[in-house]
């Protein structure tokens, strides 16, 4: 308890909300008006609290997603009652499958009027219970801050992820004490670490002969990416990174080999086949690393360390199974004295499958198009391998991922566990705001972009320095890709025949554009690009046929790879 007394202030539960926000550091608010919640919109002129108004609020829940990734914070939104709250679900349930710490605002009718089906009335607390990770609805006014000093408490404690507050309108008319100084938050005791099953699992490992770590989204989550490093350079061990675990360890490591699963890498996907030793931290082991589970752990050993006791053992049966936050795990197996493996030979190897199969797959020609691989690696030198990359989800994410030369945590934002298309335009803001001070670039399909492009408006009224590349195949290509590969070249509805004129759609919004040009120099055309201090819509020709290779089909083994 702070010892230092302060006088409670009398404040209206709009006024309560906007302060504890001021409490709880919060500087970048997501959201869009509506009825049930205008008090709070009065509350915010008063106290001249900042809210950056989206377009729609699932574009409310992806920024507050996007500035989360990218900064580590809790991502905030608010939403009025009924279609607010139900436009923001999309969002809440990706942040809920990524892990993404998030806070929730959501306005409900008045309490009197609850269960009457009045006017922009939903049970929001129903709908959203399976994609949180808790929510609460304040019937009380005197519960209203220590309610949003929980919400944010557990929103960053053990696996991080979203809560939803719901906030009917005359509990933010009503007045109550406001406390200035609150009792510090207690998290929740975690389990002590199984140090014993953690040296066990070391010291299994120095039998190993071909051993791999994983890393996922749970290493950075954690602040535990130089602990991570570290400890894959003293024990030797080659690195498979799932999407989200990108930029942990640098693309230029001599570890490092590449994305793993559906359209990992060659090398990164005869490693996890070849493996007889995985160390596994902060990822979940799930369909698109491993797409044939069968069989897959029978000749491996699997120590697997997950902030969330549920993960362990679900998938496979884990010999060293440990319940950890990663930074703290990874403290223990640094001062370890465990003898080191023998891997040179099995580094050798790997280095191998990546010389011998690099990233770069076989590509339509430039008289029908770029080659998104060479597109994006063109951005990744414009910036240096530093800037903040934004993807959509389809083809483009799986080729940003190949392709683009990662360097630091927190630099990848992209829908992994929900694959949500429309999730890219969006989340670049909020990125944009989370790490102003980095090029901010989102890579996004002509689909995906057509599901959120009102979102353009934000980025000319708040004048974000984005460069939208706008991958462009007249086409939804992963599913084009899918039809072609496994329904017989059916291609039914995923081709565009007709699209709207990007360019005008551009100057609608007060933005720049360009359409890159395959007579000119790609590196020259970058540097024009990331030159301009303004925002830019990037027309990118990709042909039709262009496929994400190499990819692993449902089902398959990891080696059993098409398109090499």
């Amino acid at each position: 308890m702070n010892d230092v007394q302060t006088k409670p202030d009398q404040m209206t539960g709009a006024d309560v909300l906007v302060s504890s926000l001021r409490q709880q550091n919060v500087t970048h608010l997501f959201g869009y008006p509506g009825g049930t919640i205008l008090s709070l919109m009065d509350a915010m002129y008063g106290q001249q609290f900042e809210l950056i108004l989206v377009r729609h609020e699932q574009g409310a829940a992806h920024a507050a997603e996007g500035y989360a990734k990218t900064t580590g914070k809790t991502g905030v939104l608010c939403v009025t009652s009924g279609p607010g709250a139900s436009n923001a679900v999309t969002g809440i349930a990706d942040a809920m499958m990524d892990s993404v710490p998030m806070v929730v605002f959501a306005g409900q009718v008045g309490r009197g009027a609850l269960g009457t089906e009045a006017f922009q009335e939903l049970n929001v607390m129903a709908v959203t219970r399976p994609i949180v990770k808790a929510n609460y609805q304040v019937r009380d006014i005197t519960d209203l801050q220590p309610t949003i000093t929980q919400a944010f408490e557990l929103a960053q404690s053990g696996r991080k992820g979203p809560v939803l507050i719901e906030l009917p309108k005359d509990v933010l008319d009503e007045t109550t004490q406001f406390s200035r100084v609150l009792d510090s938050p207690t998290s929740p005791a975690g389990s002590p670490i199984d140090t014993s099953t953690l040296q066990a699992g070391l010291t299994a490992l120095s039998h190993a002969q071909r051993p791999i770590a994983i890393v996922g989204a749970g290493v950075g989550a954690a602040n535990a990416t130089e602990a991570f490093n570290d400890f894959i350079h003293k024990w030797q061990l080659p690195v498979v990174a799932t999407l989200l675990g990108l930029g942990t360890v640098a693309t230029t490591d001599p570890l490092f080999l590449g994305m793993g699963g559906m359209h990992g890498t060659y090398a990164a996907n005869m490693a996890l086949a070849d493996t007889d030793f995985i160390v596994n931290i902060g990822s979940r082991f799930d369909d698109r690393l491993i797409p044939k589970r069968d069989g897959y752990a029978a000749n491996k050993t699997i120590m697997h360390i997950d902030i969330d006791p549920k993960e362990l053992n679900k998938t496979f049966d884990t010999e060293y199974a440990v319940q950890a936050d990663a930074q703290a795990a990874l403290e223990i197996m640094l001062a370890s004295q465990a003898p080191r493996p023998e891997t040179t030979a099995w580094r050798a190897k790997t280095q191998a499958n990546k010389q011998t199969h690099p990233t770069r797959a076989a590509s339509a020609t430039a008289q029908s198009g770029f080659d998104p691989l060479a597109v994006i690696a063109a951005v990744g030198e414009a910036t240096s391998g530093n800037a903040t990359v934004v993807t959509d989800v389809g083809q483009h994410q799986m080729w940003v991922a190949q392709a683009y030369p990662f360097s630091r945590p927190n630099q990848i934002v992209s829908s992994g566990g929900l694959g949500t298309m429309g999730y890219g335009l969006p989340a670049t803001i909020g990125a944009h705001f989370g790490q102003p001070d980095k090029p901010t670039v989102l890579f996004v399909g002509d689909g995906g972009f057509q599901m959120t492009s009102e979102e353009l408006d934000v980025i000319s009224a708040e004048n974000l320095n984005i460069k939208i590349f706008l991958m462009n195949n007249y086409a939804l290509g992963m599913i084009r890709q899918w039809q072609d590969e496994f329904y017989d070249h059916h291609r039914f509805k995923s081709l565009f025949n007709q699209q709207p004129d990007f360019e005008k759609l551009a100057a609608a919004y007060g933005l720049q554009y360009r359409q890159l040009s395959p007579a000119a120099s790609l590196t020259d055309q970058m540097t024009a690009i990331f030159e301009d201090p303004a925002a830019m819509l990037i027309n990118v020709q990709i042909p039709v046929d262009e496929q994400a290779w190499p990819m692993v089909a449902p089902g398959h083994r990891n080696d059993d790879m098409i398109g090499m």
